[in-house]
């Protein structure tokens, strides 16, 4: 599982600092009669690969697209709303993190 976050902040400095995190992953109805969930206890590794953090960076491009998801999104990436989706590729405000060591036996849910 891959994130993207800006190259700044408290968020990105919290990473550093500790790089133990829980993911949580919902589902749910849209008037909230049914809902479900899965927490996966892991830790974030900043990907330094560059083909890598392409392929990761198109995919959000892609994701971002299909979804037809608003460009505001964009301002959670350290982009203007404004900007073209493509400009996530150029991977200048943002970094590429991905979820590892996993237990099995952790997961909650």
């Amino acid at each position: 599982m891959y994130f993207l976050s800006t190259n700044y902040g408290k968020k990105m400095q919290y990473f550093l600092d500790n790089s133990l995190v829980t993911v949580e992953i919902e589902h749910y109805s849209p008037d909230l009669s049914a809902f479900s969930f899965v927490a996966l206890p892991g830790r974030l590794v900043q990907v330094e690969d560059a083909g890598q953090k392409r392929a990761v960076r198109e995919r959000f491009v892609q994701m971002i697209k299909s979804k037809a998801l608003s460009p505001n999104v964009l301002s959670a990436l350290g982009h203007s709303p404004e900007e073209p989706v493509e400009v996530l590729l150029s991977g200048e405000n943002s970094s590429v993190w991905k979820l590892v060591g996993v237990k099995l036996d952790l997961i909650l849910g």
